[in-house]
């Protein structure tokens, strides 16, 4: 099997479309059917299903990607750290983690960094609640792990690397708060918590949409500057806050209930950094907090804690 072979087939299995695929690997879209044909001829039977109107994987296929992948990005990983060993890896990479769950997953990849490359000096922190760009504009940061969309001209970011559910938290006194679970047409009968500061609108209307689906309002809360102030203000009823999963697990607090809001938008979190600066540090710390984020053991969310809803995060 031929290395161009395998990164079409696996580049095809995750993008499912010809088109982004070619545009991916830089290739004719006749090329990348090539390669697939080729592969299929391999192995002698169909890798994918192909209609006017979809790609998907076979059964075959499905198998055979989640047996190859893991064993693809190791090969690829090995020969970037040896890459960088003769290089000479070193200087500083500043890390800024956005919330709990991807500060974790972060030190874990920060951790496997030293590890490899002694000569790299890697630091650590929380990025600005209100602000999610400016630190990384500014080079305080050169990556950071947080939430997704960005859609920002100058800034450059991998995939998503993981996902969650995104909770309500209310006050414990609530009309809301004797409910197992809520869907978004319930967000009509709270005041949504905001975020100060300077944040996109397209950020903002996931963090505290103005209305329901179907075009009920939802009611503005507050504005805060950070997490533990919005919490403060959830417990005096004051608003809600809707948020990703894993604040259930990492931020208890009496007087607040969280609720899993069934059909909302899930959180997506993967790296952002500058774009056109994806410099030798960046793409060892991309690399490796997608192997942490794939193999992170995710906090599991009690019934206490959300009603009767299950674990809402996967990878």
């Amino acid at each position: 099997m031929e290395r161009d072979e395998l990164e079409g087939f696996l580049t095809l299995a995750e993008e499912l479309h010809f088109g982004r695929t070619a545009e991916r690997m830089r290739l004719s879209r006749a090329r990348v059917s090539q390669l697939i044909q080729r592969l299929e001829r391999r192995l002698g039977a169909p890798l994918f299903e192909r209609t006017s109107r979809r790609v998907v994987l076979t059964e075959l296929g499905r198998r055979f990607r989640e047996e190859v992948e893991p064993h693809h990005r190791a090969i690829e990983d090995a020969f970037a750290r040896a890459a960088a060993s003769a290089r000479g890896l070193s200087g500083t990479l500043r890390v800024g983690f956005s919330a709990a769950l991807t500060g974790e997953i972060a030190m874990r990849a920060v951790d496997r960094l030293r590890e490899a490359y002694p000569e790299l000096a890697v630091e650590i922190c929380e990025m600005s609640f209100t602000d999610p760009f400016g630190q990384v504009r500014e080079r305080y940061y050169d990556v950071q792990f947080m939430e997704l969309p960005v859609r920002e001209d100058d800034l450059a970011k991998g995939p998503t690397l993981l996902t969650e559910g995104r909770v309500l938290a209310v006050a414990a006194h609530h009309p809301l708060a004797a409910r197992p679970w809520l869907t978004m047409e319930d967000l009509s009968a709270t005041d949504l918590v905001s975020v100060e500061g300077d944040m996109p609108d397209y950020r903002r209307d996931l963090q505290a949409p103005a209305r329901t689906p179907s075009g009920r309002p939802i009611g503005s809360g507050p504005a805060v500057t950070s997490l533990q102030e919005a919490l403060m203000l959830v417990a005096g009823d004051r608003g809600a806050l809707l948020t990703g999963a894993h604040t259930a697990v990492y931020q208890p607090r009496p007087g607040v209930v969280y609720l899993e809001v069934v059909d909302a938008p899930p959180v997506r979190y993967g790296l952002v950094w500058r774009a056109g600066e994806d410099t030798d540090a960046v793409r060892a710390f991309t690399q490796q907090v997608a192997v942490e984020a794939e193999t992170a053991s995710t906090p599991a969310i009690a019934p206490a804690e959300l009603g009767k809803s299950p674990a809402l995060l996967t990878e």
